[in-house]
């Protein structure tokens, strides 16, 4: 068998463009500010008209991020939000928790690519 060589040239710019990827502050930044706009639209969409309404579980919606920046988290804080979420047999659904995420999602994925393109 003959033995060969293999070689590449013209790395340069190449390399100097995944190092300018790999820098992931941008993308750091792209999940805090997700994750703050996801935490106000929820308070904003947690408006009950139907029931009793005391405003606990809108001050309770609480956000978080986490693994060095690349996680961000929002839940609300009340037992009883998954009833609000999605109803009961006795209480119609007032979602204020997917309809704000679907649109947020929208937002995240058009941010990422932003910075990835």
């Amino acid at each position: 068998m003959a033995r060969g060589s293999f070689g590449i040239k013209g790395t340069g710019p190449l390399i100097k463009a995944m190092q300018k990827k790999s820098d992931l502050s941008a993308v750091k930044k792209v999940v805090q500010l997700n994750t703050s706009e996801l935490q106000r639209k929820m308070q904003r969409n947690a408006t009950f008209t139907k029931g009793y309404s005391t405003g606990t579980t809108k001050r309770s919606i609480t956000s978080s991020v986490s693994d060095n920046g690349f996680t961000g988290m929002v839940s609300p804080g009340t037992h009883y939000s998954p009833y609000l979420i999605y109803g009961t047999r006795f209480m119609a659904s007032q979602d204020f928790f997917r309809p704000s995420f679907f649109e947020q999602r929208k937002q995240f994925i058009s941010d990422m690519e932003r910075i990835m393109g």
